[in-house]
């Protein structure tokens, strides 16, 4: 009897560029190779004179002749879809110019970002189990580009309020805070809205200046304090950030469009944008291998709280991971997570990775403490 599973290509090597292709088209066969969303019209006498039997194409562009040639040698073609504002077959993450271009010129409603989220609004509740596998695809590619983008990388969450407006003192400190575990060979990781995670996506942005210029950048940027009421002040304001100092430090913004009415802030320079709103908070706290730290947040924050905490319980991702919380009276008089979480952590091992502090300033000590073997 047949195995089922021989009808499935045996995974190669991904390809996501032009150049990747050149490379893989030179060293041999294409057999089982995966090549992602990439432009192959002027690759036609190549893919003609190749081995394709059993590779992949995901929303490739091809000549009719390409097609018809790696098809009857076995290979899958998955075709672009016309119409869309996203590419579900993406193989890159977003970067702050992909999602906002178009900006400067027609203003936030014209952008890639706003459109998919329109796009999202249409489709989201009609039932259209096209639209679906659509989402679903986008979501699956944002999460492979994720894990490799991420592999061997130290990644700290750092999650907060998204109402924390510019020229806040607290919007500062979580920029400071960005900095500062930037700096320690750290790689930021946020949710990706404005607030408290646009600062420490800032912060990281600004670890390869001098500090004076993080300061000037705040001050700058609380000229348009909210995304509301317009987004397109609000993302221009953070542009111009970005163009008087290039060359920023990098960090990862994991926003959704579930939440679209809040943008994406641009100071991250690898966003993972996804649909689905449950693999995105999941997968922000599963690649956190290197601690969260929760700033006075609402309802998403306590919810981020305890999503890290029942894993960090059960072992379930293996030994716990530290988590800091910042703002003891928030924690223990506003929203008391704190002695819910210290409860739960009692007589487990996440007892000993779990931290409240009072400052944010005081946040990456206690997050090396925590870390400690």
């Amino acid at each position: 009897m047949d195995n089922p599973d021989d009808s499935i290509p045996a995974p190669g090597i991904e390809i996501e560029s032009l150049a990747e292709f050149d490379a893989a088209v030179a060293s041999g066969p294409l057999t089982g190779h995966r090549v992602q969303s990439v432009d192959l019209t002027d690759r036609s006498a190549a893919l003609l004179a190749a081995d394709t039997s059993g590779a992949v194409f995901l929303g490739c562009r091809l000549t009719p002749d390409a097609v018809a040639k790696v098809r009857a040698e076995g290979a899958f073609v998955f075709p672009p879809v016309p119409g869309l504002p996203f590419d579900p077959y993406r193989g890159l993450l977003y970067s702050p110019d992909a999602l906002y271009e178009g900006l400067a010129d027609g203003g936030y409603e014209a952008t890639p970002d706003a459109r998919a989220y329109h796009w999202f609004q249409r489709t989201r509740a009609n039932g259209d189990t096209f639209a679906s596998m659509l989402r679903a695809l986008h979501d699956d590619a944002v999460s492979d580009a994720l894990d490799e983008l991420l592999t061997g990388a130290r990644v700290v969450g750092v999650m907060g309020g998204h109402t924390t407006a510019r020229g806040n003192p607290a919007y500062a400190a979580a920029a400071r805070l960005g900095r500062t575990l930037t700096r320690r060979g750290l790689t930021v990781a946020t949710g990706g809205g404005p607030g408290a995670m646009e600062a420490a996506n800032l912060g990281a942005y600004a670890a390869p200046h001098p500090d004076a210029m993080l300061d000037k950048a705040c001050e700058l940027l609380a000229a348009v304090p909210s995304f509301t009421p317009s987004v397109t002040d609000w993302a221009r304001a953070a542009f111009a950030v970005r163009e008087r100092w290039p060359d920023g430090g990098g960090s990862v913004s994991i926003p959704t469009w579930f939440y679209g009415h809040e943008p994406p802030n641009p100071f991250a320079d690898h966003i993972a944008k996804y649909f689905t709103n449950a693999l995105r908070e999941d997968g922000l706290l599963a690649r956190s291998g290197a601690g969260v730290i929760f700033l006075p947040g609402a309802a998403g924050t306590v919810q981020e709280i305890f999503d890290n905490a029942t894993p960090n319980y059960y072992g379930s991702r293996g030994a716990p991971t530290p988590m800091v919380l910042v703002g003891i009276a928030h924690w223990t008089d506003e929203l008391p997570a704190w002695p819910l979480l210290r409860a739960l952590a009692e007589g487990w091992p996440m007892d000993s990775r779990i931290a409240l502090v009072d400052t944010v300033d005081e946040a990456p000590e206690a997050l090396a403490r925590l870390s400690a073997p």
